[in-house]
Formats: structure tokens, C-alpha cells, sequence
């Protein structure tokens, strides 16, 4: 298996530090408001990862945090008059929600930044101690130039970062660079007792400070979006290896953005869209579905159209599951014949191409192609003559290879016949009002769709063709 290292702009063949094991760690939401379709973006790929790497046989610790202080945190909180762990409680209620409906896998572990305060406070005393970290006014700040690689994630040296940073004018910092890793404590703010005054942690260091403590100094994957690559990752090896002296990660991996109607999404723009908005027009296998048909490392381009055509996608491979469930009450033969033998060594050759596919760098767009034209392949040659073991194993497959993706895992029994009998009743009506057109339209419809209506004195029946 091969991943594209962030760190080293290269594929690598993955060798995780335990044989068996990755020690995986995600930066997760700032709690202040529901989290967006980029966000969702960033956490199915990791997810989709995670459950690949676990389809593999990896037991995968997975870590993704909850950054539930920081300013955007206090910001808001203040306005509606609440503590800022109240309003933290309440939108990783409203994350965990929302990650479900969109099948993202629980996280082995989701810590909160303000359950480790103390810990916090002893790797900031532990840079101070080392020469890497000083004290200013009850402010601490991370002294860039000492760590002499600062700049090799995003691959730029210290003057070139400097002229592209947005950087706020502080004289007390002995460089412009240089970062806060403790706050000193403000009027109206959250803050905890420590040696330099009352304060609390900036943002970099609770990530590492939570990846050390849970997973180790040295993990396997670090991963997020490419929005975090500068400033949030690059200060995070810079703070966590002057600590150790040892790799923070051996991997790292950022997913691209995604743009909306081709424009980079901000409220601004009045195209700022929730995950929770998404979910309430499209089901999560298609949002899923949509978000994995590019491969992690290329932008991709979200629309109200593009979300259509990955809706008929997801009904076309949910059309070959609906005829391998009926096909199960049909067949009547039980084993494999020699055609069928011959058949699932295809499927195993799909597999076997999915896995391929997967292997380089989690390329899940061929992923996909590969599943499409397995089932392609299965609705030609599964039917009615075939064996039930077949059946059984073509319906296996797709729901095996749909899996670590997060979709194909719905049953169509039972919705297929609602769906078919509000159908009925509704060409019954347009038929009661002499409504012609839309009662030929439905029949017509249905019947592409391989279902046959038959008019009979009971009343209408259907069957599939």
C-alpha cells in the first residue's frame, strides 16, 4: 500500500510502527456551530480511510479531537450569553448527529482540548525548560528560529513564510514568526491556573499535546484538511519534535478543498452550506458517493447538479442490489454450475482490481469505476438461471467493496414495494381524472425500470421482468 506524504511530496509505501497497528490522528471540528460540507468533506475521507485500513486488517486507533476553546468559541458564546462549555456540549451533540447520518464510523477516541489542561501546561513547561518556548506579560510563545526544520511540511523556508503570512504586529515576540502556546487570561475569557499567570492553551499545542498522550510521541498518520497544512501542522511538529526529538508523524495527509458552484465557499458569498443542509436534500450515500468519486488530493466542485448526477449513480448500483434481493425469492438452483464457478472468479478478479486501486493512495475514484463495471458485468450474466449461491455471492461483493466507502450497505426490500405501490396509487388517481399523460408516463416509467403493471378485476399487479 502506498499513501502520498504530505511531508516528503511522494508516495511511500506504508509501513506502520507496530506491524498490524496504525496510531491515526485527525484534526476534528472547532465546536462553535454546525460543521460544513468542506468540513464533511475532510472527515469521510478520513473515515473512508480508516474503514479501508481496517477492511485490510489493521486495527486502526483513531483519534479526532474536539477543539472546544479558542476564540471564535469565546466569541460566540458570549453573544448568546452561555458558558463556552455549554456551547461546546451542544454542537458536539449536533456533530455526533450529523457524523452518523452520514455513516462516519465513531472515532476511537474523541478528547475535548479543555480535558487536558494539565498536561497542556507541562509541554509548555517542557519547551520553556528545553529553550524552545518563552515567557512574555503571562504569554508564552514558541521561538520559531530555534527549530531548525520549521517549514518543511509546507516547503517553504522562514523568510518566505514570513512574507506570505498574515502576521498581527506584536513587539514582545523576539520574531514575527514565533506562535503563542499559552494565553494569558482576558476579561470575560475561560481561563486555568498555571505558572505563568492564569491563562489558557492556544491552538497548535492541544493537538499535539492530545496525539502524544493518546496515541505516543511518533504516530503513523496525521491528517486533515490543506487548509491545515500551514500555519496549524507545520507548528505542530515544530512544537511536538523540539519536545521529543523524534518524528511527530511518519505520514501526513490533507485532503483538498472543495468549492461550491466553482467559487471557494464563504458566507460571503451566500453559498455556505451544512453538512445537516445537505442531509436534509440528499440521502448520505449519495453525499458520500459524490465526495469519493474524486480522488482526496484534487478540489472538487460541489453543485446542486453534480449532486444530481451522483443520486442517479448511487440508484443505478441500488438498482442491481433491488434485483439481487427479488432474484434470491426466484431462483430456484442452489449450487454453483460450472458458468457460475467461472463467474465468481470474475468477481474475485473485480476485488482484486478494487484493492489495487485502493492500495495507491487511497485512489477511490477508480475505486468506483472498478464497482461500476462489476456491476455492469453482474446485471448481464445474473439472473433467473443463475444459482442462489451466485446471486448470494454477486450481492456479497457489492456490498463488500461498498463497504470501507461507507455506502451499498441498504437493503431495497420493502422500499422498492412502497415506492412501487405509491406509484400505483398515483397513476390510479391521475387515471380517475382522465389524467392519460401522467398515468402512461408511470407505467412507462416503471417499466423501464423492468416492473410490469397488470390491470386486473382485483385491481392493479405488478411483477418484474
Amino acid at each position: 500500500m502506498k499513501i502520498y506524504n504530505t511531508l516528503t511530496r511522494k508516495k511511500e509505501e506504508f509501513i506502520p510502527i507496530e506491524p498490524g497497528v496504525v496510531k491515526m490522528y485527525v484534526c476534528g471540528p472547532t465546536v462553535y456551530n454546525f460543521f460544513h460540507i468542506g468540513n464533511a468533506r475532510t472527515f469521510i475521507i478520513f473515515d473512508t480511510i480508516r474503514k479501508y485500513l481496517e477492511y485490510k486488517g489493521y486495527d486502526v486507533k483513531f483519534v479526532q479531537n474536539f477543539t472546544d476553546i479558542d476564540d471564535k468559541m469565546i466569541r460566540r458564546a458570549n453573544e448568546e450569553g452561555i458558558t463556552v462549555k455549554e456551547l461546546g456540549d451542544r454542537f458536539i451533540k449536533e456533530y455526533y448527529r450529523d457524523a452518523d447520518n452520514l455513516n462516519i464510523e465513531r472515532a476511537t477516541s474523541n478528547p475535548r482540548a479543555t480535558e487536558f489542561i494539565d498536561e497542556i501546561i507541562k509541554f509548555v513547561q517542557d519547551l520553556i525548560d528545553r529553550g524552545y518556548a518563552y515567557e512574555v506579560d503571562g504569554d508564552v510563545y514558541f521561538s520559531t528560529k530555534k527549530f531548525k526544520e520549521y517549514g518543511k511540511l509546507s516547503g517553504q523556508n522562514m523568510e518566505e513564510l514570513q512574507a506570505g503570512a498574515r502576521i498581527r504586529v506584536d513587539e514582545r515576540k523576539q520574531d514575527p514568526m514565533d506562535f503563542a502556546v499559552w494565553k494569558s487570561a482576558k476579561p470575560g475569557e475561560p481561563a486555568w491556573d498555571c505558572p505563568w499567570g492564569k491563562g489558557r492553551p492556544g491552538w497548535h499545542i492541544e493537538c499535539s499535546c492530545m496525539s502524544q498522550k493518546l496515541l505516543g510521541e511518533t504516530i503513523d498518520i496525521h491528517g486533515g484538511g490543506m487548509d491545515l497544512v500551514f500555519p496549524h501542522h507545520e507548528n505542530e511538529i515544530a512544537q511536538s519534535e523540539a519536545r521529543t526529538g523524534k518524528p511527530f508523524s511518519n505520514y501526513w495527509m490533507h485532503s483538498a478543498y472543495l468549492n461550491v458552484n466553482n467559487k471557494k465557499m464563504s458566507k460571503s458569498l451566500n453559498n455556505f452550506l451544512t453538512a445537516r443542509e445537505a442531509l436534509e436534500k440528499y440521502d448520505a450515500d449519495v453525499i458520500r458517493f459524490f465526495m469519493l468519486q474524486a480522488h482526496y488530493r484534487n478540489q472538487l466542485n460541489f453543485s446542486g447538479e453534480l449532486l444530481d448526477a451522483a443520486k442517479a449513480s448511487v440508484e443505478r448500483l441500488y438498482n442491481a442490489i433491488g434485483n439481487l434481493e427479488s432474484l434470491l425469492d426466484e431462483v430456484s438452483r442452489k449450487e454453483l454450475n460450472d458458468k457460475d464457478k467461472i463467474f465468481v472468479q470474475k468477481l474475485e478478479e473485480y476485488k482484486q482490481k478494487y484493492i489495487e486501486k485502493m492500495d495507491d493512495d487511497f485512489n477511490t475514484a477508480d475505486a468506483i469505476s472498478v464497482i461500476f463495471d462489476m456491476v455492469r458485468d453482474i446485471n448481464s450474466s445474473v439472473d433467473v438461471e443463475s444459482s442462489k449461491e451466485l446471486v448470494e455471492t454477486s450481492l456479497n461483493m457489492i456490498r463488500e467493496l461498498g463497504k470501507p466507502l461507507g455506502i451499498l450497505q441498504k437493503t431495497t426490500k420493502g422500499s422498492l414495494e412502497e415506492e412501487i405501490e405509491k406509484l400505483i396509487e398515483e397513476r390510479q388517481k391521475a387515471r380517475k381524472e382522465k389524467n392519460w399523460a401522467l398515468a402512461d408516463k408511470i407505467r412507462d416509467d416503471l417499466k423501464e425500470r423492468g416492473i410490469v403493471l397488470e390491470d386486473t378485476p382485483q385491481g392493479v399487479r405488478w411483477k418484474k421482468i
